[in-house]
């Protein structure tokens, strides 16, 4: 599970209603919606995405969450990480309720810096903030089967497909990104 892409806005709205306080902590605050008109009380990010942990186990399902994915917003040759909040914050509420965390915001984060800036411009959409292209969105999808192939236990490691073979997985006590890519398979004929 992955959250926190629209969360950054006010915690009440009248352009949309969901918002939520910034952090991981138990503070609530009640409102009147100003969309819904009615009463509701919204609680911290974190809050939320424990409540989803418990939840989705309480189903059966093994929860693992995923950090925000880094924007295309670079300062001093680096691509900008977001652990300062959400993606940081996803990451306290897997520690805290001891569910996998994969921390694609850094491990995506190395690659666009190994890569560099002008490199890694084809792979956002202009104008569309964190919206990648098609090969931004298979990079972003590399990564992310690096990082469940860097858990210690991986639930789904037996449902990777061929595509995942070349894929290393994230160690990052290691400064250098994953970059490996998959084995290269021949086209499928039409």
């Amino acid at each position: 599970m992955q959250f926190g892409h629209n969360d950054n806005g006010p915690v009440n709205d009248t352009t949309r209603a969901r918002g939520t306080i910034k952090g991981v902590g138990d503070e609530t605050q009640a409102i009147t919606n100003d969309l819904t008109k009615q009463a509701e009380v919204v609680h911290s990010f974190g809050w939320y995405e424990k409540q989803i942990i418990t939840e989705a186990r309480a189903k059966g399902v093994t929860p693992m969450v995923c950090s925000l994915i880094p924007r295309n917003t670079w300062k001093n040759g680096m691509v900008a990480r977001n652990k300062e909040n959400y993606a940081g914050w996803a990451g306290q509420a897997a520690e805290a309720e001891q569910a996998p965390f994969l921390d694609i915001n850094e491990i995506i984060g190395r690659v666009y810096d190994h890569l560099g800036q002008e490199q890694v411009k084809p792979l956002f959409i202009v104008g569309a903030g964190p919206h990648t292209s098609m090969a931004g969105a298979e990079t972003n999808a590399l990564c992310v089967v690096s990082a469940l192939k860097g858990l210690k236990t991986n639930p789904v490691a037996g449902y990777f497909t061929d595509k995942a073979t070349g894929v290393l997985a994230a160690d990052l006590s290691q400064p250098e990104p994953p970059l490996a890519t998959p084995a290269k398979t021949e086209p499928e004929k039409p």
